[in-house]
C-alpha cells in the first residue's frame, strides 16, 4: 500500500448505529475492540509528551471563565482518548484527540498563523498538522488499520449470525 492508501469499510458506520438496535452487547463490544486496537497508537502518543515546555505554562491560565492551563505531563498523558462516533453529522467514525486543554493547545499553537507561543514551542513540521499526536498516531497507522478491519469483519460476522 503507498502512503495515501486508506481502508474504507462501507457502512460500517450505519452498521455501528445499528448495533444497539439488533445487540448493545455488540456496540459495547465493537467500541471495546477499537480502544484495544488504538492502545498502542495511544501509548505513542503519551510517549510524546516527556516534558514540561515552557515555565510560563506551568502557571494557571484562563481564558474567560475556562482554565486552559497549568501544562502537566501526567495530564498531558491522561488526555489522549479514543473517540468512537456514529452519528451523521461526524466526519471521522473513529479518531485518537487530546482532551486536556494544555495539551491541546501545546499541540496547534501555532498551526495556522505564527504567534509568539507556537513560536516558542517550535515549529509544526507541516502546516495544519500537531506537534506530537497527528505524527505519532501516523506511526502506528498500519497496525490500527489491519486490527480494525479484522475487529470489523467479526463484528460483521457476529451481525450475520444473529439475523440469521
Amino acid at each position: 500500500m503507498s502512503a495515501d492508501t486508506t481502508i474504507q469499510v462501507v457502512g460500517v458506520r450505519d452498521a455501528i448505529r445499528s448495533l444497539n438496535k439488533i445487540e448493545p452487547g455488540l456496540r459495547k463490544q465493537f467500541t471495546a475492540d477499537a480502544n484495544r486496537i488504538a492502545a498502542p497508537a495511544i501509548q505513542e502518543v503519551q510517549r510524546g509528551y516527556q516534558r514540561e515546555y515552557l515555565s510560563g505554562m506551568a502557571r494557571n491560565w484562563s481564558q474567560g471563565s475556562s482554565k486552559k492551563f497549568p501544562f502537566s505531563v501526567s495530564k498531558a498523558m491522561a488526555g489522549v482518548k479514543l473517540k468512537v462516533d456514529a452519528s451523521r453529522e461526524a466526519t471521522s467514525l473513529m479518531y485518537i484527540a487530546q482532551m486536556n486543554a494544555a495539551a491541546a493547545i501545546w499541540e496547534s499553537a501555532g498551526r495556522k498563523t505564527s504567534n509568539a507561543l507556537g513560536n516558542n514551542l517550535g515549529n509544526i513540521p507541516r502546516p495544519n498538522h500537531t506537534r506530537n499526536l497527528g505524527p505519532a498516531v501516523f506511526r502506528k497507522r498500519r497496525e490500527i488499520e489491519r486490527e480494525l478491519l479484522r475487529a470489523t469483519n467479526e463484528v460483521k460476522a457476529s451481525v450475520e449470525r444473529e439475523l440469521s
